[in-house]
């Protein structure tokens, strides 16, 4: 595991490298002690019902996973695959832009675990997950 601090910068390389996180727009907003910061910019093709006008359910999943993932990657270097993901919806996420904030749970040597927490334009929480990553370093 690097014990090297990676910037906002690094994290921002990674990040947009994969053409899913490029579509979900992601910024990288922070990366401190307590975790990282992201927005996801907002897409219209994030609605699932047109009348309504709500994100549909997977696109929140999705930023849950990838900002819990990059929580892990802020100290490790790199993402990681994902072993195992739980999402909570807490309310329906109108359109705007999302922020998930995430940390770091458990840093172990074969998995690691992180959570975040995504939030709507107005602050309110609208989803949450926990997911389990495989941190073992390549053989």
């Amino acid at each position: 595991m690097s014990e090297e601090k990676v910037t906002v910068e690094k994290l921002q390389q990674l990040i947009t490298r994969g053409p899913f996180n490029q579509w979900l727009n992601f910024t990288v907003l922070k990366s401190d002690d307590s975790g990282i910061e992201l927005k996801a910019g907002w897409r219209e093709e994030w609605v699932v019902n047109p009348e309504r006008r709500y994100t549909h359910g997977g696109i929140l999943a999705a930023i849950v996973d990838v900002a819990a993932d990059y929580a892990i990657a802020a100290q490790l270097g790199k993402p990681v695959p994902t072993i195992d993901i739980r999402v909570d919806y807490h309310k329906a996420a109108m359109p705007g832009d999302l922020t998930a904030k995430a940390k770091v749970v458990r840093m172990g040597s074969q998995y690691s675990t992180a959570e975040a927490f995504v939030y709507d334009k107005d602050g309110a929480l609208v989803a949450s997950g926990r997911g389990t990553y495989f941190t073992a370093p390549p053989k």
